[in-house]
């Protein structure tokens, strides 16, 4: 299935995760395992996190970029618009392509 998550675009081009596991670079076109990881003040929600539209108005742009990607083994969440609506966790994402959103 097709969906979107926002990166950290780093000065020498690469992608990483927002919040967990940060300074890991990610790599394009291969999948890759989500990996279960608590942070304090985050609530337990293993699994990539992306979202059915490149929308998400709570996340800065700033230093980021949308991604499409193809997620298998994915949960669907509902959540308020504000919070970027419809999302999903995850079990396996693919980064395809940057996008212009």
């Amino acid at each position: 299935m097709i969906a979107y998550k926002l990166f950290k675009v780093r000065k020498d081009g690469s992608i990483g995760s927002l919040f967990f596991a940060a300074k890991d670079k990610l790599p394009t076109g291969i999948w890759l395992k989500a990996k279960s990881l608590h942070k304090k003040g985050f609530a337990f929600r293993p699994g990539w996190h992306t979202c059915c539209l490149p929308y998400a108005p709570h996340l800065s742009l700033r230093g980021r970029a949308w991604f499409r990607v193809r997620i298998k083994g994915w949960k669907k969440h509902v959540r308020p618009v504000l919070q970027g609506g419809t999302w999903y966790t995850a079990n396996q994402i693919r980064i395809e392509d940057r996008i212009n959103a």
